[in-house]
């Protein structure tokens, strides 16, 4: 790209950031201070609403970017990434939306308190959240390396460092001066602008192969480099060590959506149970038709790009929407390719800004709301100091996510969102199914469930080949890998379901268990029916 069409990107990239910054000084002169306004914007958004705020939460740079990328370079296998982010679905709105709603104020820890001992549980839950909402956010800094870096026309580390040290500063200040109002309007913006984006690329590759997929599919065949992409096996068909990989991809995202702290708490946003659910079924709908069109986009990098070119921009593909986008506009040297490539990079930049901002509301509202007012005597029940820790947290958060950010920039964005699905799946999902629906289930057993989840999760992760062992690890010089998998899923989310289920039958409560079944009744009716909901 020349100086001037430079000039043309970043203005149009620019124009985006402006708007969502209008956005966050707008939602903040109308906050009144409180937790309820802070961490839920008041519960005053529509079902409707909040289902845009959710596609926009849930549609991240791992969908827009990483999932696009992995199908570029191997074709079916990067489908599960597409199927298993879908079907996660399934489980929130079947087993988890109302009776969240119902249940909790903010957090998940409010829901596991109704019926727990506060102080570990919460704990526990809020240590848990914390881990999760880091992983997840460092998905989203390597995304916006990637892609700035692009636009810029400097691919190298410096270049995308800087810009991983730009989107934490951002999404500090949307989180510390806006809340959840300022979040929620900022993602509802780019849901549209996501989908309206994914729409008009999709209908640009079909209408390039004249709106025959076979075509499309056979172009992708001849240009992938593997001369097949819709035959299993170019990702996970090295062995039994790669199936079993692609196993516990698989449980990791089905499982992991309904553990997902930010997830969770958009449903407190609405006034009731009924709109929570309403909100999950608009959401669904967005949300499925955006994974079949980045499967179009997928492959159609493949077809019109190759392999070869998507994967020397950036070795794990996260910058191959954004080059289709300019091929298709008209090629580099084209006014028309500049502006469509434009327009895609500040959308993708939307998305991942929308995300940042939602995933470290929720873990300021974990540190602040859980952590906090379970350690510190000092919190006496003061909501302008929880909310003052919220935002100071959400600074603390920025900076270790930029820290983990840097060190990560060379992994698949959608790769590193499947290890924070794993560790959400392993540590939040167990205890949240168990104090739902099993009533002699005890304070012990929760405690246990997050942390028999979440250690061996992390543990895993650090003794994986991501970190070290092979040259797209992390630590590329260094091998101390003993684990075979890069997914965790497998192993850990089983024993976050066993450790909860151990703890609770060797507990002292476990013998005479009448006060937890008592409990469980209690909060079975408040979950079905919403009496005494906030």
């Amino acid at each position: 790209m020349t100086g001037n069409q430079q000039g043309l990107a970043l203005l149009l990239f620019g124009v985006f950031v402006a708007a969502t910054l209008a956005i966050t000084t707008w939602a903040g002169r109308r906050r009144h201070g409180s937790p309820e306004e802070f961490y839920a914007g008041g519960r005053l958004f529509s079902p409707m609403e909040n289902g845009f705020a959710i596609a926009g939460d849930y549609m991240s740079a791992a969908s827009f970017l990483g999932i696009s990328g992995i199908i570029a370079l191997f074709g079916y296998d990067g489908v599960l990434y597409c199927v298993g982010f879908f079907v996660a679905w399934l489980v929130v709105l079947l087993l988890v939306a109302e009776l969240v709603r119902n249940c909790g104020r903010f957090t998940l820890a409010d829901v596991l308190a109704a019926r727990m001992g506060e102080p570990p549980v919460r704990i526990a839950a809020g240590v848990s959240s914390v881990t999760v909402c880091v992983l997840y956010l460092v998905a989203q800094m390597v995304g916006a390396g990637s892609l700035i870096a692009l636009l810029i026309g400097e691919t190298g580390p410096r270049a995308r460092a800087w810009t991983v040290i730009g989107v934490g500063t951002l999404m500090v200040i949307f989180v510390a001066l806006g809340g959840m109002r300022a979040t929620t309007w900022i993602q509802i913006v780019k849901a549209v602008l996501l989908m309206a984006g994914a729409a008009t690329l999709t209908a640009l590759v079909l209408v390039r192969f004249h709106g025959d997929v076979d075509a499309l599919l056979s172009a992708a065949a001849r240009h992938s480099g593997h001369g097949r992409v819709l035959a299993p096996g170019l990702k996970y068909g090295g062995g039994w060590t790669a199936r079993l990989d692609f196993i516990s991809l698989g449980l990791a995202l089905v499982l992991g959506t309904a553990g997902l702290p930010h997830i969770l708490s958009r449903f407190y946003t609405v006034p009731t149970a009924r709109a929570a659910r309403r909100s999950v079924i608009w959401s669904i709908g967005l949300i499925g038709g955006f994974y079949l069109m980045t499967i179009v986009l997928g492959f159609g990098a493949a077809a019109v790009l190759g392999s070869d070119t998507v994967r020397s921009a950036n070795p794990a593909g996260n910058t191959a929407v954004p080059l289709l986008a300019l091929d298709l506009g008209g090629g580099a040297g084209s006014t028309g390719g500049t502006v469509l490539f434009a327009t895609v990079a500040a959308v993708a930049f939307a998305t991942i800004l929308a995300v940042v901002a939602g995933i470290t509301l929720a873990s300021s509202a974990s540190v602040a709301h859980d952590l906090y007012a379970s350690l510190s005597r000092r919190a006496t029940g003061t909501p302008r100091s929880e909310v003052a820790v919220a935002r100071i947290a959400a600074v603390g958060i920025g900076a270790v996510a930029i820290g983990l950010g840097l060190l990560a920039q060379d992994l698949n964005v959608a790769f590193l969102v499947g290890l924070a699905f794993a560790v959400a799946a392993s540590a939040n999902l167990p205890v949240l199914l168990y104090s739902l629906f099993w009533r002699r289930f005890t304070t012990r057993g929760a405690v246990w469930a997050v942390y028999g989840g979440l250690l061996p999760a992390v543990v895993l992760v650090v003794l994986s080949p991501v970190v070290s062992g092979g040259p797209e690890a992390i630590f590329p010089g260094v091998d101390f890998h003993v684990f075979p998998l890069d997914n965790p899923g497998l192993v850990s989310v089983p024993l976050g379901f066993l450790a909860g289920w151990l703890g609770t039958v060797t507990s002292p409560q476990a013998a005479g268990a009448s006060g937890s079944a008592a409990k469980h009744t209690e909060m079975e009716v408040r979950a079905l029916t919403g009496a005494g909901a906030a």
